[in-house]
């Protein structure tokens, strides 16, 4: 409310974007990224050392409340990255390592979950792949391999589908002669799924050399299609995913950055939105003030203003 009863809206930061600023700052200092990372390496230290049953046992409690702290720790940190969303709770969830993040840290608190130690260590072991949140690197190499699936599991239908047809065409030929890796469609899968890794190639071609001329062709045409082309075709798929995942991450980067500019830009015309407002007031007040000065009381101008002002005579008061 003004002096003149008129109402006046100033644009003041909210309290939201005040907490966002502030946590903000912190989540993106460099410290707390090396401090969360540490925790991250001091969890994974700790699933090591409860293995030896030894220091369990003379240890339990203080792991215990070790494991208690490592808890808070990251449920307190999982609260921080929250708050800096807070004037944009939707980017919070928008992204997959904050839920993530937020699934391991509460499912710990799950009373079934508790209550069962192999899934209890299997989601402490899951905290250790947050440490790729903070290695930008294995960030992407994780990337590219979840956008590889698919390419994958073509991979795997087109490599089953000719290591089944080869399966036959060896049973056929060599199942009389060679029944100990070729007896069954099993035993020659089994046999063909070896080989694709080119691990005992010469004792296998030097075997079917002994039973035909031909089988030169059958192993030679296997490696060719197996070993070669659909290995090729499946690193292929994933330098592919690779170089996609690469472009999501900098373009991540680039709305991050855009955001957190935007956010800056926002709170600096804000404050200079208020600023201009409280000069507007003071002028306002100022106007008012010299309209509500008597005018009887201000000295009376002078006619000639070089004139000097004539003595008092003498005797007049």
């Amino acid at each position: 409310m003004t002096h003149d009863g008129t109402t006046r809206l100033t644009a003041r930061p909210s309290v939201r974007h005040l907490v966002a600023c502030r946590c903000r700052a912190v989540t993106e200092a460099r410290w707390f990224a090396v401090g969360v990372f540490a925790l991250i390496i001091a969890n994974a230290v700790v699933l090591g050392v409860e293995t030896y049953s030894g220091v369990v046992d003379r240890w339990h409690d203080e792991l215990k409340l070790i494991e208690y702290g490592f808890l808070a720790a990251f449920a307190t940190e999982i609260l921080l990255r929250a708050c800096a969303h807070a004037d944009r709770p939707g980017d919070f969830f928008r992204d997959p390592w904050n839920l993530f993040d937020l699934a391991v840290v509460l499912s710990a608190a799950l009373p079934a979950v508790r209550e069962n130690a192999t899934v209890l260590r299997l989601l402490r072991l899951a905290r250790v792949l947050r440490a790729a949140r903070f290695l930008p690197q294995l960030r992407i190499v994780l990337v590219a391999v979840a956008r590889s699936l698919p390419g994958t599991v073509s991979f795997l239908l087109v490599g089953a589908l000719l290591l089944y047809v080869y399966a036959m065409v060896g049973w056929v030929f060599f199942a009389d002669d060679d029944p100990e890796h070729y007896g069954s469609i099993g035993r020659a899968v089994l046999t063909l799924f070896l080989l694709m890794t080119l691990d005992g190639l010469g004792d296998a071609v030097r075997a079917g050399l002994e039973i035909s001329r031909w089988s030169i062709l059958y192993y030679a045409s296997y490696v060719l299609l197996g070993s070669f082309v659909l290995v090729n075709v499946l690193i292929g798929v994933v330098i592919t995913s690779l170089d996609e995942a690469r472009e999501m991450e900098q373009e991540a980067e680039r709305r991050e950055g855009g955001g957190h500019a935007a956010a800056v830009a926002g709170a600096a015309a804000s404050r200079e939105r208020h600023l201009r407002d409280r000069i507007a007031e003071a002028r306002r007040a100022l106007d008012r003030l010299e309209e509500s000065l008597d005018p009887d009381l201000l000295p009376a101008p002078r006619e000639n203003p070089t004139e000097a002002p004539a003595p008092p005579t003498p005797g007049h008061t």
